[in-house]
């Protein structure tokens, strides 16, 4: 399924793909790892993946066991990527970013801070005021309840490929972060879109994130060995 945005405003040697419903985990992290070495080996393209899991909860590498209650029971899946506990369910825009580092700047630290500024510019768009905060993993905003978080950052680079990415809070049940420390961060709450009354759906998100993706393309190139 095609993302709902002109394809003048994508770089055409990069896939989109959006994926209706509720994408499994497991097969999910399978596909991306399978994309993400045929792409090392020439024979597939770069991928922007948009899509949504169920509920559940990912373990990235530094994870905790400390920090997972889990009272509603859910999966818990070990992710490969950087970071600690994240949720993912409905309601949660997932997307999936698989770019060739070789070709694009041997930068993962530039890399990281370009997906950042991409979805917080995505947000602006949105009429949401979001920002990174320094030594403190996520997207941040000032929500109902406060300074919140409200999406996520975690990737991994195998063979200069990314893949993971971020996951943004349009309207997910956010009672469902109880069952963590979302990212080792206790002492702050989690937003959303809805909870901060802007229009979630799921095709408006995506219309501003692929209208920003030719910018975040020239800043992942133009900052490589920058940041």
């Amino acid at each position: 399924m095609e993302p709902p945005t002109p394809a003048s405003r994508r770089s055409p040697d990069v896939e989109w793909r959006v994926s209706p419903g509720l994408s499994p985990y497991p097969e999910t992290l399978a596909a991306m790892e399978a994309r993400a070495a045929a792409i090392r080996a020439g024979t597939a393209q770069e991928l922007v993946w948009l899509l949504e899991h169920p509920p559940l909860f990912t373990a990235g590498t530094s994870a905790d066991p400390a920090e997972l209650f889990n009272p509603q029971g859910f999966p818990v899946y070990a992710a490969g990527r950087g970071g600690r506990y994240t949720y993912h369910g409905p309601g949660q825009r997932v997307g999936y970013v698989l770019l060739d580092l070789e070709r694009r700047g041997r930068d993962v630290r530039h890399f990281v801070h370009a997906l950042e500024a991409w979805v917080i510019a995505t947000l602006a768009r949105l009429g949401v005021d979001a920002y990174a905060v320094p030594d403190r993993i996520g997207i941040w905003t000032r929500g109902p309840r406060g300074e919140a978080k409200v999406g996520a950052i975690g990737v991994r680079v195998r063979r200069w490929v990314t893949f993971h990415g971020f996951s943004l809070n349009l309207e997910p049940e956010l009672s469902h972060f109880s069952g963590i420390v979302p990212c080792g961060i206790a002492d702050l709450p989690v937003t959303s879109l809805d909870e901060m009354g802007v229009s979630a759906r799921q095709e408006r998100f995506d219309l501003a994130l692929a209208a920003g993706f030719d910018d975040f393309l020239a800043a992942l190139e133009g900052g490589a060995g920058k940041a």
